[in-house]
């Protein structure tokens, strides 16, 4: 089978390079998703140990699709009873841009009543009742291209089971990972998140060094299908915990509030990395930076989700004057445009990425 894996603009090198040095065949990097080649059991070991792809979707077809009769023909020639049982479920959502066929509810009819007529005369039968186990179709239509999908995941592969509480300002899981990824760290040096949140930068990058996966904690719409999913969702589940290691990690977590510092604690409570990780309430602003050395990586505020941009950039100049100079490596995510400006300090890198639809940037800086 052909897989999808979509991804935050500006991972694909990220995934690829997971999936690469995973031993997967055919990996393809695009935009916004990469693709592979696999069977069953590589599909659900994906699923399991992905840190910063979003979703696994098997690739079903890809074909022009001019009219809709076109998307009728082509959906109900794809060979769907060999995913979709006789009493499966099977919802359809997804998109057009620059297209011909440019009304999405219009699609999603068409390209349901093709399954369900290839689906009757597969079963020969009448009636489907959709009482089974769920199998999310999805579609996009791009340049009068279509392609269809299944969705193997079912919710999104950043929903770790970990988070007690997902605040509006809290970082996506496969950001966090990927910024971890980025930095390189595995573990081996100091590791400081001064503005934790609810921790999960923190949590990330000590479930990367520990080798812990990120799916091993939640459920998959594929397991649900037959038995030989089932299978190979447990089995994959149990290698990938075999692999994870016990160890003391220099990672530390602080934040001014208190409420955050609970939060962060529970959550690597349930994400089966307190022991590893010093979560303690501080003032990022206050701290003596100077004398320490590692990785620093935070989300500081900068006045979309939280405070206003006037006071986003007061604490940006603050935070500025009291780790600029440190001789930490510094990895800051921040959607603002002017953020060198006010942090005072040029990056010596920067590299784009998105926050869900938050364009931001990562200043990294080495010396």
């Amino acid at each position: 089978m052909i897989f999808t894996v979509p991804c935050i603009m500006g991972t694909e090198g990220l995934v690829a390079d997971e999936l690469r040095f995973g031993g997967y065949a055919g990996v393809n990097a695009e935009n916004g998703s990469v693709s592979f080649e696999g069977d069953i059991s590589e599909c659900a070991r994906a699923n399991i140990n992905l840190r910063c792809g979003e979703r696994v979707l098997i690739r079903l077809g890809w074909f022009s699709a001019h009219s809709f009769e076109a998307l009728f023909e082509s959906v109900k020639a794809l060979p769907w009873e060999n995913f979709i049982g006789r009493a499966d479920a099977f919802p359809v959502k997804g998109y057009s841009l620059n297209s011909t066929l440019k009304s999405v509810p219009a699609c999603q009819s068409i390209i349901k009543k093709a399954v369900v007529e290839r689906l009757r005369e597969k079963y020969n039968c009448v009636e489907l009742p959709e009482t089974g186990a769920k199998h999310q179709i999805q579609f996009s239509i791009m340049k009068d291209m279509a392609t269809l999908y299944l969705d193997t995941s079912g919710a999104p592969l950043y929903k770790r089971g970990y988070k007690l509480e997902q605040s509006e300002a809290s970082l996506r899981e496969t950001l966090a990972a990927s910024m971890v990824k980025i930095a390189r760290y595995r573990g081996r040096e100091d590791f400081y998140d001064p503005m934790c949140g609810s921790g999960t930068i923190a949590i990330e990058a000590a479930t990367a060094a520990l080798g812990i996966a990120p799916g091993l904690k939640r459920e998959f719409d594929a397991a649900a299908w037959n038995d030989e999913w089932a299978k190979a969702f447990i089995e994959q589940k149990e290698e990938a915990g075999a692999k994870a290691r016990g160890e003391k990690l220099p990672i530390f977590a602080s934040d001014n509030d208190p409420n955050a510092v609970e939060l962060t604690k529970e959550n690597a409570r349930r994400a089966g990395v307190l022991d590893y990780i010093n979560v303690t309430k501080g003032n990022a602003l206050t701290a003596d930076w100077k004398s320490r050395s590692g990785v620093l990586m935070c989300d500081p505020p900068y006045g979309v989700r939280m405070m206003d941009l006037k006071q986003a950039r007061f604490l940006c100049r603050s935070f500025g004057e009291a780790v600029g100079d440190s001789p930490l490596k510094k990895y800051i995510i921040s959607a603002d445009e002017e953020f060198e400006s006010f942090f005072g300090y040029r990056a010596d890198k920067k590299r784009k990425l998105y926050n869900g639809m938050i364009k931001c940037n990562l200043h990294m800086y080495f010396k």
